[in-house]
């Protein structure tokens, strides 16, 4: 059996093996593979039976054009680059990663609250640089500090990532409020449930931990951040376009949003003409929320059973039954 990894690179840069998957059939793994070249892709996959991609799209033209293809898996949670739809018409199984970063993602989104509190890393330089040393009082900063105890922290998706999140920051001592269609007794214990115009209005940071749905697609927009409390603080480490980045933008920019942390964009890579780029006190990270050493095992680990389990007949995973 032939196996192709179409864009292994970024799961794995050379700090994890792939031998087990090596033990399953003849490997070849490509670091990447064009995103937009479709006879390119159609040429990697040649004659493989089962073909492993993170951000490489695997279209109808492509399914129609690799008929040796048996079995599709996303290393990823997020499988829309894959046309699903046809792979079921074509008995193709698609399979997926679900859960492999809930820890390392609300670890994150709590890490991009804190260094918009403290700013460690601006600080730090500023030490090595000498500015403490010459310094005429015995501390000095150049941000406000910002203690997060009796804050409310507003969470828009409350699922596995969004409750680690809020456990977290419950343990900092924040009040949690949690929007969300479906309500959990895990998340009960964690937040309360409101309606979001309400979380809206009464959070001082608001994490964004929904998928990207029709209904979430630009949630926070210049209405939405209007119905905030002045000087906000908005997260998001969950997907891009869930943010019109404009109008956030335009928001920080007036000093209504006082900070943003993002770790996703609408584009990515991030293109130069992003407004955010030049957005006053917004950091921006490049989508590494879910790269611990850590997490990406984890993703290899069920790419692996993935694979076992359609080779057993009982695949596992399946996003297109």
């Amino acid at each position: 059996m032939k196996i192709v990894v179409l864009d292994g690179y970024t799961e794995n840069p050379g700090d994890l093996s792939w031998g087990e998957l090596e033990k399953l059939g003849e490997l070849t793994v490509y670091d990447r593979t064009s995103l937009t070249d479709e006879e390119e892709i159609i040429s990697r996959i040649g004659d493989a039976e089962v073909v492993f991609t993170n951000k490489t799209p695997i279209s109808r033209h492509v399914i129609e054009s690799c008929p040796s293809m048996k079995f599709i898996s996303v290393l990823a949670t997020g499988y829309n680059i894959v046309d699903y739809n046809y792979a079921k018409e074509k008995g193709i199984p698609v399979t997926n990663v679900p859960t492999y970063g809930t820890d390392a993602v609300g670890q994150f989104a709590i890490a991009l609250l804190l260094e918009i509190c403290h700013h460690v890393a601006h600080h730090s330089e500023a030490v090595h640089q000498g500015r403490w040393e010459t310094n005429p009082d015995w501390c000095f900063w150049d941000y406000p500090l910002i203690e997060l105890a009796g804050k409310t922290m507003g969470i828009i998706g409350f699922g596995r990532i969004g409750q680690k999140t809020g456990a977290i920051a419950k343990a900092i001592g924040m009040k949690i409020l949690a929007y969300d269609h479906h309500e959990t007794e895990t998340g009960k214990a964690i937040g309360e449930y409101v309606d979001l115009d309400r979380l809206l209005a009464e959070s001082d940071v608001i994490a964004l931990h929904c998928p990207l749905f029709p209904d979430t697609e630009g949630i926070i927009n210049k209405e939405t951040i209007a119905k905030m409390k002045d000087g906000v603080i908005i997260l998001n480490n969950s997907r891009g376009p869930l943010v019109v980045e404009q109008d956030l933008a335009d928001a920080l920019n007036s000093g209504k949003v006082y900070a943003a942390g993002l770790d996703v964009v609408s584009t990515e890579p991030i293109k130069g003409d992003n407004p955010l780029l030049k957005a006053k006190n917004c950091i921006i990270t490049p989508h590494i929320s879910w790269a611990p050493k850590e997490s990406r095992q984890r993703i290899m680990d069920c790419a692996v059973e993935n694979v076992k389990a359609y080779l057993g007949g009982n695949p596992v995973n399946v996003v297109n039954k």
